[in-house]
């Protein structure tokens, strides 16, 4: 079983046995996404991101991740399979040899 699997199945069980899959609807899964990723910005706040809390770095990247992999299931979606689709899709976006080393949008290369 892959390792994206099994932490699915982890999510998803402790999500069904408090019942919690009544709040995880699409649009909720996509709003918790954006909070936690707001948690995690938010530690990096007026700092260095040296400064940043390397451990509650963890936890909210965590959370990000675990709605993002629930938002995946519910629309029945291998993990795997479209971060390497989108990778493939930025990589004809962005040749190296226009993209290396600039930060420049696709449409600005």
């Amino acid at each position: 079983m892959s390792d994206i699997k099994t932490i699915t199945e982890a999510l998803i069980n402790f999500r069904n046995e408090r019942d919690w899959e009544q709040f995880h609807n699409p649009k909720d899964l996509a709003l918790a996404i954006n909070v936690e990723a707001g948690e995690l910005l938010e530690l990096y706040l007026w700092k260095n991101a040296a400064e940043a809390n390397k451990e509650k770095i963890k936890e909210e990247l965590a959370d990000v991740f675990a709605y993002a992999f629930l938002l995946a299931d519910k629309y029945q979606f291998d993990v795997k399979e479209i971060i390497l689709e989108k990778i493939q899709k930025n990589a004809a976006k962005y040749p190296v040899e226009k993209a290396k080393g600039t930060a420049k949008k696709y449409n600005e290369l």
